[in-house]
């Protein structure tokens, strides 16, 4: 089963975060225009060639943004469409190929463009804002660590717009490389920590357009914030990001979908997480019950060959004590899921009743260590013991 989020797309007509920046970039521009067909049928052949080509990181990002702007037309028929099982790869393999996509498609080719040229990028999901009116599907956009800064980017909304239902082509600056506290006035990120912003704004603050910087709110370091989080578990950034959409007001449906996706796909990590840990309790069960045979074997020849009483008790307190971890371990197993709960009853009951078996034979044993020679002979005259299945 994989992880699977709903990915809705929309390009949208053009607020700009101010004034349309003069285009500086006209070389670089050039530069891009010039890149070979051949180099185009993979974000490896691309990143290639603009690391031969520019060396700031200014240049670079910019490389990434005209191409990925330039080179993909937005998908009007399928704006609508969603795919939950299809991959970060398959996607990208899919828009280099077809040269269509909608947001999600344009942010995975710059973000995969741009990490391969050796910058600090991520994808960003959200809702966003125009004209004072929010804007009824998520979106997906992109985010990159320029000369030490922190910068968002448009690919989509730079590519062009869509006037009655038709793409028109036309690169748009004003999404390119721009400042936090400007994007923030119509790109709103579902987790806050994605704003880059010391002091973020709550979802009730951008319905309201209240954007602007407040420091009587709460100091966030997102930077240390983004570091920490990177080194987490797949499963406990799920849960912190969770978290951090809660704190931050489930304002509209967008948020509470996809806070209930991040929920689902939290349940479902967390039960694979328990279910290999079912699986590994199983594994040093079986190694018990192999430990166990093995003194079985032994008891049903009268303890021959001989051994020191040391050892005689050490065969039967290493499997009776790994059952032991085994039993407080499977109680310790979280939710698996309604199909694997009777794989979970039926260990319990196996170590359960293997421990059974065991505490009998350490209970025989302390017997006939406590006995003197004469009397140990006579306490194998009752009882062929039988040898214990696998689980």
């Amino acid at each position: 089963m994989k992880s699977s989020f709903l990915l809705f797309s929309f390009l949208f007509s053009f607020l700009l975060f101010g004034q349309s920046k003069t285009n500086d970039y006209t070389l670089v521009d050039r530069q891009m225009g010039q890149i070979p067909l051949s180099s185009t049928t993979s974000t490896e052949g691309i990143a290639k060639y603009i690391t031969s080509h520019f060396k700031t990181e200014t240049a670079k990002i910019r490389a990434v943004y005209f191409w990925t702007s330039s080179n993909i037309r937005y998908d009007v028929e399928n704006r609508f469409t969603t795919n939950s099982t299809e991959t970060s790869q398959e996607k990208i393999d899919k828009t280099l190929k077809t040269h269509k996509g909608v947001c999600i498609h344009y942010a995975e080719v710059f973000n995969q463009i741009a990490n391969q040229i050796g910058l600090q990028a991520y994808i960003i999901q959200g809702y966003t804002k125009q004209n004072g009116k929010m804007d009824r599907l998520s979106h997906a956009w992109c985010a990159a660590k320029i000369e030490g800064k922190w910068f968002v980017f448009d690919p989509t909304w730079g590519a062009g717009s869509v006037n009655n239902g038709v793409f028109v082509k036309k690169l748009n600056n004003a999404f390119f490389k721009v400042t936090p506290n400007s994007s923030i006035a119509s790109h709103m990120p579902f987790d806050y920590m994605w704003q880059f912003l010391n002091y973020p704004i709550s979802n009730q603050e951008f319905y309201d357009g209240r954007v602007q910087v407040d420091k009587t709110k709460k100091y966030f370091d997102f930077e240390n914030e983004i570091t920490r989080y990177l080194a987490l578990s797949e499963s406990d950034k799920l849960f912190e990001t969770i978290k951090r959409m809660e704190q931050n007001g489930v304002k509209n449906d967008l948020i509470a979908e996809r806070l209930d996706i991040k929920k689902k796909n939290l349940a479902y990590l967390r039960q694979s997480a328990n279910i290999d840990k079912m699986n590994a309790i199983v594994e040093d069960f079986n190694q018990a019950i192999v430990l166990l045979n093995d003194f079985i074997y032994y008891r049903n020849r009268k303890f021959k060959p001989t051994l020191s009483d040391t050892e005689i008790k050490k065969m039967i307190q290493i499997p009776r004590d790994q059952l032991l971890k085994c039993q407080d371990a499977i109680y310790s197993v979280g939710t698996i899921g309604s199909e694997n709960a009777s794989n979970l009853n039926s260990v319990k009951r196996g170590i359960n009743e293997t421990l059974a078996q065991a505490e009998e034979h350490l209970q025989f044993v302390n017997q006939y260590l406590a006995k003197s020679k004469m009397g140990r002979k006579t306490m194998f005259t009752k009882v062929i013991w039988n040898s214990v299945p696998f689980n």
